[in-house]
């Protein structure tokens, strides 16, 4: 009897350390999903109605919208000056005596890592800028002024500013990827020929996902000789993929394009939907006149970004940018909305907190 008992004692006690084991390990590694937060960036610019940028402003002197909920400006910059973090008070929008501290964010490590990560990268000074010349058959007449135009443009930029040079006829070429080398994109463009027929938006569609990849402003130049021959990308498809990655497009043009009127108003809505501009070209001195115009433009930009508040629209997002006080006789250039990009999750196992 004393056997059988003690059996039965030994039996219990190892089934209880078996199940007590197996309890310590599920608590000890559980799934951990983290939520990447998708900041969005604008770039705003600011003129009188002159025309004349508008400089010197602050956070708290913009009002930022998104389907009608106000927004809390995250970061703030001028220029090619590195933006700054705004620190703000939660759920409090500043008033009178209260004004915005724009403080560096490696100075705030109570952010969290993906916060931190993503407002690292915004906070980067320059700009990404893309080239995309057009180097179809459209452009055998004055191909070399259109080069000198180009290379003038790239040494008048920014030292902050990184570069790449594409070029596109029927296919696109990406001649340099992005860099601060001012040699080698030079080098280039004297390198690029012309060549076949024009698939403009199939090419700038490539170029966008491009420039999707990098934080931080990113601006597409276009020159462009003429209407697209050959594309089977419809360009809403480009502007609406532009505006939701934060992408400004730029479009010079000769009056070549003119001679397609649809192509003209194509390239006001998709730069206009941007943030950007276009323009048309008479000759090769108009042309370094407007590239000259962007330089000027992405000297005065404001980059602003916040952090979406909830909102339980996965579609198109309309976005509002205004001026508080008595600042609304300024006009706003800035994309007018976005698409919501896919969430990223991550669900690795990590140790569990003690």
């Amino acid at each position: 009897m004393l056997a059988k008992r003690l059996f039965l004692f030994c039996f219990f006690s190892l089934l209880m350390i078996g199940f007590g084991s197996k309890t310590v390990s599920t608590q000890d590694y559980r799934p951990d999903i983290h939520v990447i937060v998708n900041m969005v960036q604008l770039n705003v610019a600011v003129t009188d109605k002159k025309g004349n940028y508008v400089t010197g402003l602050r956070p708290e002197d913009f009002v930022i919208s998104e389907d009608g909920i106000n927004q809390k400006i995250a970061t703030f910059g001028e220029g090619d000056e590195p933006t700054r973090l705004v620190e703000l008070t939660p759920d409090k929008n500043p008033g009178k005596d209260e004004t915005p501290k724009q403080t560096p964010v490696r100075e705030m490590p109570d952010l969290p890592a993906n916060v931190r990560a993503s407002a690292l990268g915004s906070m980067i000074g320059g700009s990404n800028v893309f080239i995309l010349f057009d180097t179809s058959n459209y452009m055998y007449r004055g191909f070399v002024f259109a080069q000198d135009a180009i290379a003038d443009f790239i040494r008048s930029l920014d030292s902050s500013d990184r570069v790449a040079l594409y070029s596109y006829s029927r296919d696109l070429s990406r001649a340099t990827s992005l860099t601060s080398d001012r040699g080698q994109v030079l080098h280039g463009v004297r390198s690029t020929v012309a060549g076949d027929d024009a698939a403009l938006y199939n090419s700038l569609l490539l170029t966008v996902k491009d420039a999707a990849q990098y934080s931080g402003r990113k601006v597409i130049v276009v020159f462009s000789n003429g209407p697209d021959n050959s594309s089977v990308v419809p360009p809403e498809d480009v502007a609406e993929l532009a505006q939701s990655t934060g992408t400004v497009i730029y479009m010079i043009s000769t009056q070549l394009a003119q001679i397609e009127p649809v192509s003209t108003a194509v390239f006001d809505r998709m730069t206009a939907a941007t943030g950007g501009k276009a323009y048309f070209a008479k000759n090769w001195r108009d042309e370094k006149q407007a590239f000259a115009a962007i330089r000027d433009d992405l000297a005065h930009l404001y980059s602003v970004s916040y952090y979406p508040r909830a909102n339980p629209n996965s579609g198109w997002r309309a976005i509002t940018v205004k001026l508080a006080g008595e600042k609304g006789k300024y006009r706003i250039r800035t994309r007018n909305g976005y698409r919501p990009l896919p969430a990223r999750y991550s669900g690795d196992n990590q140790p569990a907190a003690p």
